[in-house]
This record gives C-alpha cells, sequence and structure tokens, in this order.
C-alpha cells in the first residue's frame, strides 16, 4: 500500500503543530481533498498524530541522543517533524518496516528540508537503528 501522501500530510501537521500547539482542522480536509487521502489514510495521521504527542517524550529524547553536534532547539523544524514521524513508526507501527520508514523520511526531508536534511534524518534514524541493536529491513 502506497502511504507516502499520508505520511507527507502528517508531517506537515505535525511541523504546523510546532508553532501552534493544535492542528488547523482547515489544513487536515485540505489535505485530505488535495492528496485524495482515503479513509485508511486518515486513520494512520490520527494514529501518528495521537502518537507523536503521547510519546513526544521518548522520541524527543531518541533524537537528542542521535543528533551530535546540535542542539535540540536549533534543529530544523522541518527536520523535527520528520524525524518525530520516522521513529513514531519504527517504535510503534510493527506494519511499517523499518527501513521503509528511514527512507521515507530521507524522501520527506529531501524534499522539504535543506541540502543537508536528507543526509540528517538518516543519520539519527540509522544511528538510532544501531544502537537499538536492530538494522533497516531488507524489504
Amino acid at each position: 500500500m502506497a502511504r507516502r501522501p499520508a505520511r507527507e500530510a502528517a508531517m506537515k501537521l505535525l511541523y504546523q503543530r510546532e508553532f501552534s500547539e493544535e492542528y488547523d482542522q482547515n489544513l487536515l480536509t485540505d489535505l485530505k481533498t488535495e492528496l485524495s487521502l482515503s479513509k485508511h489514510d486518515m486513520e494512520y495521521i490520527q494514529d501518528i498524530l495521537e502518537g507523536c504527542i503521547r510519546h513526544r517524550g521518548e522520541i524527543d529524547s531518541i533524537i537528542k541522543e542521535r543528533s551530535k553536534g546540535w542542539r535540540f532547539d536549533r534543529l530544523s523544524k522541518v527536520d523535527l517533524a520528520i524525524l518525530r514521524l520516522a521513529l513514531y513508526e519504527i517504535l510503534y507501527r510493527d506494519d511499517i518496516p523499518e527501513s521503509v520508514s528511514v527512507n521515507e523520511g530521507v524522501e520527506l526531508a529531501k524534499k522539504y528540508g535543506n541540502e543537508k536534511s536528507g543526509s540528517f534524518v538518516n543519520g539519527v534514524l540509522g544511528c538510532y537503528l544501531r544502537s537499538a541493536n536492530t538494522s533497516p529491513d531488507s524489504e
């Protein structure tokens, strides 16, 4: 199943939350229409949003530990949203292979971040997976 549009919408909503502490329902409605999101996509987005809020402390702790040389409060908000999304998938979504979460995170970073975002996201996620004694799936 192609989940890229739903993942992109979830990332945009996580990014928005960095500035307002809530999600703009109009943006969610616009994204649903613009990206032709299904009911299943909307359920995925809701899980990502709720899960990232519920597990924010744990996820942010992982990001802080793995982003050596970067102050957490100085990280790009786009990169932060992408890392939170990918780490939530890795930690809590058994239906998504780790390699997919990493690859999709890197692709989102290349599309929405700066020229170094893809490498940064890949580095943080790879560092976490290595330290967790796992490696990206070969699927």
